[in-house]
């Protein structure tokens, strides 16, 4: 791999801590500290991304690149370092953050000229570890390394996952924090991403009233990653925040999409590029249900359910809006551009759910259609994912309470058959009102609905295979991962087994994994 092109521009920029201490501790008034990767004596490779190594610009893997990958016995050229932020975590103010578990190599730059940050989660602390090894287990960068990638394949804007390597040590976590902690086989991934950067690291120098360094970062940030935008003085910083606002209201439509809870929607893990980051106590939806999370650490309260994901991302950007406001310096522009946010929000996700039905259009009557919709899914405990899928095959269908109750996790009766066959014969009149074929509608339900999803009892049986040495489930969810769309393996496109309802990892995640 070309690593010797991978340069630190970040480092040059912003003020920093270059002593290279990782004892944990405040940074007051820097974005970065330097701090070597623990080094890792018999570190194993698991899987490597080639057709991303190639794009990002690294070329391709020879077994020299092994240290490279586990973060171990860098060149020189390799100046490694965390970034210090702040945030917001579960709606209170938790002051400085940081790279705890993930150490920057630095950016790389493609032959056609697109930028790539590259970093490795796992490698060991760093001053803002909180208290933490900055470890990962094996568990947490196999979710990592897979659902990054899922998602750039369903295309949705995400960080993405270059390798993944045993370490060849032990980490001991207390996974459910049930007081129980257990030694699990260490890891580390390579992560990449255009940025890094998140609402955060603004949040943090606007706190610490550093605004020299908040407008540096700003201007770093809108000429790095917002080409589009080319007016100047607070114009510019509008413009900045206008089109973060966008990129977020998009990409939490695209959850919605396919069904995707973040699990834990803090400040610190959004994204100013409105990409998917730090893959946590994440999960793809089994049955539809708004109020569901799948981290142990929102319960009871349900802050980062799949149905407020819109709602908590909006509450979020009030926050980077407090943290520009130096340079804004507009009250009435920050409030009547979040007021409508909303409003853009829910447009956008109503046309999602066109596409999702077939529907060429959105009417005004269709709100009640959807609400309608949603009250029967959740009554229903129908399969968000398998539910479109079976509506595609409407036409085909002989016989509506066998196929539908194979997608349902509950029974059927025959009063919710009777409001079944209601909502099916309101559907049919609907795509009667269509201006488009049939097989184009057929064709937009099939572009907007994916076959396959990384489910997290997939990734549990795949980790449990990991673990014990085997790699075949992880060769056949990658291939699966990589064409969405398509139903590659039949098997796959089922209902959880109900001998997973309640285990660890599977139903339920904690923030460790």
């Amino acid at each position: 791999m070309n690593i010797y092109k991978i340069t630190q521009p970040f480092t040059e920029i912003f003020p920093g801590d270059f002593s290279g201490n990782t004892i944990q501790r405040n940074t007051p008034k820097i974005l970065f500290s330097t701090v070597d990767p623990v080094g890792f004596e018999n570190p194993q490779l698991i899987i490597f991304n080639e057709k991303l190594s190639e794009e990002i610009g690294l070329g391709k893997f020879n077994k020299d690149d092994l240290n490279f990958l586990a973060a171990t016995n860098l060149p020189e050229n390799v100046k490694t370092y965390a970034t210090a932020y702040a945030g917001h975590q579960f709606g209170n103010w938790a002051g400085q953050l940081g790279d705890g578990r993930a150490i920057l190599a630095g950016e790389i730059t493609n032959p056609a000229g697109e930028k790539n940050e590259i970093q490795w989660k796992g490698a060991g602390a760093t001053p803002y570890s909180r208290h933490a090894d900055g470890r990962a287990v094996l568990r947490s960068s196999v979710r990592e390394y897979l659902m990054s990638e899922a998602m750039h394949h369903l295309g949705i804007p995400t960080t993405r996952a270059l390798s993944l390597c045993f370490t060849g040590e032990d980490v001991v976590r207390d996974m459910m924090y049930s007081g129980n902690p257990q030694n699990e086989k260490g890891a580390v991934v390579v992560r990449t991403a255009e940025s890094f950067l998140r609402f955060g690291h603004f949040e943090l120098m606007s706190a610490q009233k550093e605004i020299d360094t908040l407008q540096k970062l700003t201007d770093f940030a809108i000429k790095n990653y917002f080409p589009e935008i080319t007016s100047a003085g607070e114009q510019k910083y509008k413009d900045f925040f206008q089109s973060v606002c966008t990129k977020t209201a998009d990409l939490m439509v695209e959850w919605f999409r396919v069904g995707f809870v973040h699990g834990v929607m803090n400040t610190d893990n959004m994204s100013i590029l409105g990409l998917t980051i730090d893959y946590g106590p994440y999960s793809m939806m089994d049955e539809y249900d708004l109020n569901f999370t799948p981290n142990t650490t929102d319960l009871p309260g349900r802050r980062y359910a799949f149905g407020k994901q819109g709602q908590i991302s909006q509450w979020n950007l009030w926050q980077l809006a407090n943290a520009l406001f130096p340079l804004i310096k507009d009250e009435k522009f920050l409030e009547e551009t979040l007021n409508s946010y909303g409003n853009y929000f829910w447009e956008a996700h109503d046309k999602m759910l066109c596409r999702k039905f077939g529907f060429d259009e959105l009417k005004k009557e269709d709100e009640e259609f959807f609400i309608n919709w949603q009250g029967l899914m959740q009554e229903l405990q129908f399969d968000y994912t398998l539910f479109f899928n079976l509506l595609e095959k409407l036409e085909s269908i002989s016989d509506i309470k066998t196929d539908f109750q194979k997608i349902s996790y509950g029974f059927l009766d025959d009063a919710k058959i009777e409001k079944l066959e209601d909502f099916i014969q309101t559907y049919s009149l609907r795509l009667k009102t269509n201006a488009i074929t049939k097989e184009d509608s057929l064709d937009l339900m099939r572009k907007t609905n994916p076959k396959f999803l990384l489910r997290n009892y997939l990734l549990f049986e795949c980790i449990e295979e990991i673990n014990n040495g085997r790699t075949e489930l992880l060769q056949k969810l990658t291939k699966a991962l990589e064409k969405p769309y398509k139903e590659i393996f039949p098997e796959f496109s089922v209902t959880r087994p109900p001998n997973y309802n309640d285990i660890s990892g599977c139903s339920m995640l904690s923030c460790s994994s």
